[in-house]
Order: structure tokens, then sequence, then C-alpha cells
């Protein structure tokens, strides 16, 4: 990043969280799905897949950032053709959510390392497996998909102790039939997270009849943010919870 930055538009939840906890000061704009901190008073720019152009231009940030997952490169290179400069983060596993955290924060925006980060880091480098279990791991519904390989909530649910039975597939979030994922012995677990489907009690466990499902938090299962500090313990409970129900 070249200049001093002042003005920050943010294209992810998570990194809009990470700034306004760090440099709230900073940031001027974020997309409408960008829901923490509680509160958060800044220029909405539409969503994440659908950015206002005009409007984040009309708002003169110093920096812009996003994800190569969650933004549109059409959308990023429109903004680098106006002379907006964009920093772009990859996070698929653990480490890289912290080392994308860290330049997002202080080479990008120029602020000092956070305390949260330090904080998350030796949070996660002492954590222990909250189960031995083998699952399924929906994120959507009508049609079924699935986390496949290299994600960063797969990451995160291996280090709890989660294998996840589709970390093999070649897609990263694989269309699959809800007759295969029930398939006997394919999991002994369902995982279920309020995000970005909403799954609830009553609406995702009922699919999987003979399975035992973790409802779990989105925020703490696909965010990497100030929310990485207490993902674990949350994260933990609610699988640990599921698997010691009884069989449904």
């Amino acid at each position: 990043m070249t200049g001093t930055v002042r003005r920050v538009v943010s294209l992810v939840p998570s990194l809009t969280e990470a700034v306004a906890a760090t440099g709230p000061e900073l940031l001027v704009g974020a997309t409408d799905w960008c829901s923490h901190p509680p509160g958060l008073d800044v220029v909405r720019v539409r969503g994440t897949k659908n950015p206002d152009l005009e409007r984040i231009a009309a708002l003169r940030p110093d920096l812009v950032v996003a994800n190569e997952e969650e933004n549109r490169p059409a959308d990023l290179a429109a903004l680098r053709g106006a002379g907006i400069e964009v920093l772009v983060t990859e996070v698929r596993t653990l480490p890289q959510a912290f080392a994308e955290l860290e330049r997002v924060l202080t080479a990008g925006c120029g602020l000092p390392r956070p305390a949260w980060l330090d904080e998350a880091e030796e949070v996660w480098s002492a954590v222990r497996p909250a189960v031995d279990a083998t699952a399924v791991v929906p994120v959507w519904r009508r049609p079924w998909m699935v986390l496949g390989r290299d994600t960063f909530a797969g990451d995160l649910l291996a280090r709890l102790g989660v294998r996840n039975a589709y970390a093999g597939h070649t897609e990263r979030y694989p269309r699959v039939g809800i007759g295969e994922l029930n398939e006997p012995g394919r999991a002994g677990l369902v995982v279920l997270p309020d995000e970005p489907y909403r799954f609830t009690a009553g609406d995702g466990p009922e699919a999987f009849p003979g399975l035992p499902a973790a409802l779990v938090s989105g925020r703490h299962l696909t965010w990497y943010g100030p929310s990485l500090a207490e993902a674990p313990a949350v994260l933990g409970a609610a699988l640990a919870e599921a698997s010691a129900a009884p069989p449904p």
C-alpha cells in the first residue's frame, strides 16, 4: 500500500468487523451483509456480489479490501480501473486467515497489530479436538451444497475433531443430492451453520433423520476476524453437545 490510508471500504463482512474493531475511524463504507459490529454506521454499498461501484468511488477510498472468493474479479478490476487501490485476500486455512488479517490491518491500513489477533492465535494454538466424528457440512439447501476441499471452515472443523466427508472432493462446494448425503456409513454427524444458508432447528435437521445435528454459528465457522478468538469455545460446545445427544 502506498501513501497514508484514511478511508477504507470493505466488501467482506469478516474484514469489515476486523477493521471496525481495530481502526473504526478508517471505515467509510461496507456491504449490506456487514452485520458486525452491531450498530455499524457507514455508507452501505450493496452486496458482496453486486457492489455499487459508483457509490464506492464517490466515497473516495484510499483502499478497498476484498476477498478472492466473496467478490467478483470484474468488480475489482473496475475499481482498479477507476484508480482505486484494492487489496484482495485469499483465506482457505486458519494460518492464511491470521496472515491475511495482519496484511490487511498493518500493511494495508497502516494500523498496529491488534491485541484481538494475538488472542485469537493464542487460543487456536492451544485448541484440542472437541469431538471425533466424520461429518457432512451443508452450506446451502435447494440445491444441497456442502463443504468440499480446501475451505477455511473445513480447516477450522478439522482442528476441532471433525473429518469432512467431502474433503477429498474435486470441488470446493459440491452439489450433492440428499440421498447421497444420507447414505449409511457416509457420516456420523451433520454440521449445520446458520450462514450462508440459515439452517435452524426447524429447517435442516429433519433432512438427516439418522444423524445427530450440530447447529453452529456461521459467523464463528466462516468469518475470519475478532470472532476467531471465541470460535473454538463456541463451535466446540455445539459440536460436543450434538455428539453426546442420543441417536435421533
